[in-house]
């Protein structure tokens, strides 16, 4: 996680509870605009437990969560960055936090689920066997 000192644009910590209010109203413009998945509060009360938050002067301008489905696979979930805050390196040390955290819980692999595949692989993310394993979704609603 950033330290205040290391980078004055911005900080990056857990979330807690008491963000839950704040969080839901920050990742809801991504959600109208197709960029996340809705999440009901119960849900985010639950992603909260393993998410990080990006804030710049108090305000949240980043979040990302970890979600652990098991000790062998984790996923980074709801990445979002305010449009006014990017490029400044947020989304990857959101994303650092989350794989740190995987590895202190010694997750053996984490995915994401991305429109930007590009970010994902300049954060060392990749094909686990290239040209050989991708993920397939079939959307059953």
């Amino acid at each position: 996680m950033t330290d205040p000192q290391s980078n004055p644009h911005f900080i990056i910590r857990p979330a807690a509870e008491d963000d839950l209010d704040a969080l839901e109203a920050f990742i809801q413009p991504f959600v109208e605009q197709g960029r996340l998945l809705p999440r009901t509060t119960s849900e985010l009360r639950t992603l909260i437990k393993g998410c990080y938050l990006a804030l710049i002067d108090g305000e949240i301008v980043g979040c990302a969560a970890l979600e652990v489905y098991s000790q062998k696979l984790a996923e980074i979930r709801s990445l979002a960055v305010a449009s006014s805050a990017r490029r400044i390196g947020i989304g990857r040390e959101l994303v650092q936090a989350c794989v740190d955290k995987a590895r202190e819980l010694r997750i053996l692999e984490v995915m994401a689920i991305t429109s930007s595949e590009e970010f994902f692989k300049a954060c060392g993310f990749d094909f686990t066997l290239p040209g050989e394993k991708k993920a397939l979704f079939f959307q059953s609603r």
